[in-house]
C-alpha cells in the first residue's frame, strides 16, 4: 500500500486525504468495535470534506460539527448543495451523543450502512468540487 502525498494544514487537498481515512476508517468493520464508533468516523468524513471545500473557496469556517450549520455557510456563499449531500447534516448526531456510554440506544446496522452512504456522498461531491 502506497501512502498518501502529505500536504500543509491549509490545503484542501488535505482536508480530503483526511476525509478518506476518515471513510476508510469507518469502513473497517471489527467485531470489537461499537457501530457508534463508526459512525463517528463516517461523520468525521462528511465534516472535513465540506471544510475542504470552504477552504478551496476561501471561506473560514468554526471548528463545529455541526454539519448542517457548516453546509449553510457554503450555501449563504453561493455553492449549491445537493440533496444527498444536504441530507448528511442527520450525521451530526453521531458526532457527540452517540461517543458516549448510554447517551442514546445503540446504532442499528441499518444506520450505521446510512452513515456510510452519507458520508461517501458528501466526500466524492467534494472531491469533484474541489
Amino acid at each position: 500500500m502506497t501512502r498518501r502525498e502529505r500536504f500543509p494544514h491549509d490545503d484542501p487537498r488535505e482536508w480530503l486525504n483526511r476525509a478518506r481515512s476518515n471513510l476508510a476508517h469507518a469502513r473497517n468493520r471489527a467485531s470489537e468495535v461499537y457501530l457508534e464508533d463508526l459512525c463517528f468516523c463516517a461523520q468525521q468524513a462528511a465534516e472535513k470534506a465540506i471544510k475542504a471545500l470552504m477552504i478551496a473557496r476561501g471561506i473560514e469556517f468554526p471548528y463545529v460539527h455541526d454539519l448542517d450549520h457548516l453546509l449553510s455557510l457554503l450555501a449563504e456563499r453561493g455553492e449549491s448543495i445537493p440533496s444527498a449531500v444536504r441530507r448528511a447534516s442527520e450525521l451530526t448526531r453521531y458526532a457527540t451523543a452517540t461517543r458516549y456510554p448510554g447517551a442514546v440506544r445503540p446504532v442499528t446496522e441499518a444506520e450505521y450502512l446510512e452513515a456510510l452512504e452519507l458520508a461517501d456522498a458528501v466526500v466524492r461531491w467534494a472531491e469533484e468540487a474541489v
